[in-house]
């Protein structure tokens, strides 16, 4: 039995006892079709709830997991979890005191690495380094016992010519090799023979590194480079990107912080690289050649920053061939045949300025 209600738009049928209206007019096709369609199946899961209520099944949401912190989160970022606006920004001030206005303590970290040690410890201790490439007949002595001491906030430039000995001895320095005999100790551990994990881990928080040929990512931007140590430190996102920012300021490189390589200089990449090397807050900072593909003024202007750093504290080793650049030390290490020939203190006038 069919029945008709109204005419003209918003027509209501009725049919087996159920009423409902259908649409005319210019609402009417697909998508009209696909709301009554919805409309009805909420209707009929509401019949089906009223009918069957009492064996109706709860689902309940699954209980909440509670979050782990980051792994390496530091302290400060802990202590200012919670923090907003000026209590935040306080606790940041607290947290990074001693650090000098736009730069790094580094005189701060290496007291931290060696356990709060007094200052007068020197970072390293080499006995005896002795590093052998080969076998037999055929082996080379690239070092024959080197022994040196250098203490905190000394900029030491360890010269030779090619063949000397010296990119061996900064590897060794820099835990990226190991010496065949001697002893290596760095901030009071001897870390001559340490596994490779564990150098990894020392290069990651004790070391940083600043070589000739810049080593920059090309497609990342300054700000990114410098963040890059720290993210393998799995540091804290917001602290990261403050320090980061802090090293390219030192540096006088803030306003290039968002630009890629391809978009500075190689003295402003050379500073980009320094950066990078700081973030860290490094005991010990290492510079292999970092003049070398650079021109003379620009040279110059590099070792004024790697200088600024060391009357800040830093702790610096330079490898050059080129005295004008060892000038700036104040101690030159000069090997050959992988042995030291001389170990001078440079006195200040003849300091380069």
């Amino acid at each position: 039995m069919r029945a008709k209600a109204g005419a003209g738009r918003g027509e209501r049928r009725e049919e087996g006892g159920r009423a409902r209206r259908e649409p005319s007019g210019p609402g009417r096709g697909p998508r009209s079709c696909r709301a009554l369609s919805t409309s009805s199946k909420k209707r009929r899961r509401a019949r089906r709830r009223s009918a069957f209520g009492s064996d109706r099944r709860t689902v309940r949401s699954p209980p909440s997991i509670p979050t782990r912190s980051r792994r390496g989160r530091s302290s400060c970022s802990a202590r200012r979890a919670g923090q907003t606006g000026t209590n935040a920004k306080s606790s940041i001030r607290s947290c990074r005191a001693g650090v000098p206005a736009g730069g790094v303590s580094v005189k701060r970290a290496a007291d931290r690495a060696s356990g709060g040690a007094a200052a007068d410890n020197p970072v390293i201790r080499a006995r005896e380094l002795v590093k052998i490439y080969g076998e037999g007949e055929s082996a080379v002595r690239a070092l024959q016992g080197v022994s040196f001491d250098l203490r905190a906030g000394e900029m030491c430039a360890i010269m030779g010519a090619s063949g000397s000995g010296k990119s061996t001895l900064m590897h060794i320095l820099g835990c990226l090799d190991r010496p065949t005999s001697g002893e290596y100790l760095l901030d009071g551990r001897d870390v001559s023979q340490l596994e490779r994990d564990d150098l990894a881990e020392i290069r990651n928080e004790r070391l940083g590194f600043v070589f000739q040929s810049f080593n920059l990512l090309s497609r990342t931007t300054a700000l990114e480079n410098v963040e890059l140590p720290l993210v393998y430190a799995r540091g804290d996102r917001v602290d990261m990107k403050q320090r980061a920012l802090e090293c390219l300021d030192l540096v006088g490189l803030a306003d290039r912080a968002h630009h890629q390589p391809n978009q500075l200089s190689g003295g402003q990449q050379q500073r980009v690289a320094i950066a990078r090397a700081l973030v860290n807050r490094p005991s010990l900072l290492l510079a292999d050649e970092p003049t070398g593909n650079l021109d003379t003024q620009t040279s110059h202007e590099i070792m004024e920053v790697l200088a600024g750093l060391n009357r800040r504290g830093m702790t610096i080793i330079l490898i050059t061939h080129e005295h004008d650049i060892a000038k700036y030390a104040d101690r030159m290490i000069e090997l050959r045949d992988g042995r030291i020939v001389a170990d001078r203190r440079v006195e200040l006038a003849g300091r380069a300025t």
